[in-house]
This record gives C-alpha cells, structure tokens and sequence, in this order.
C-alpha cells in the first residue's frame, strides 16, 4: 500500500473527499516529524509508538573498494508496534 492507496482507503472508511483525508494524512504525518524533530515520541495507543533513537559513530567498508570509512553518528527513527497490532497479526 502506498500513500495514494491509503488516502484513498482514508476518504472511503470516514466517507470523506479524498482532498480531506489528504490533508488529515499530511497533517498526522506532519505533526509525527515536528514532535520526532524536537525528540519526542509519539505514542498511537492499539497501534505502536514512534521515537527517536541515536545511533553511534561507526567504522564502516566501502563495498566497492574495501576501504573502511568512518559513518557519523545520527538520530534514526523507530517504530516498536504496540500489543494490538501484534495481536491483530498473529
């Protein structure tokens, strides 16, 4: 499923205008960024949780030449799937 598909899924569960549920996608996703950004966490209660970890420097190789080269340490984000979404797919 790509977004088109779940806007699509959005407008006819909520008998919305696919315009609508649009702009309820981009919002939801938009307001995950900005609180991820200012390192917080989000928490959908049945679904899972979003949050930002930090991920070390590293020595890494460079598969072409073997070389090893040196990755910067970075925040990544991550999702751990809540018990009913777990629940829902076992």
């Amino acid at each position: 499923m790509n977004k088109t598909d779940l806007i699509d899924h959005i407008a006819k569960q909520a008998d919305i205008s696919k315009a609508a549920a649009t702009r309820a996608l981009d919002s939801m996703i938009g307001a995950v960024k900005t609180t991820l950004k200012k390192n917080g966490s989000v928490t959908l209660v049945g679904f899972g949780t979003f949050a930002v970890t930090k991920r070390a420097a590293r020595t890494g190789r460079n598969p072409r030449t073997g070389a090893a080269i040196k990755i910067k340490a970075a925040k990544v984000p991550k999702f751990r799937p809540g018990k009913a979404l777990k629940d829902a797919l076992n």
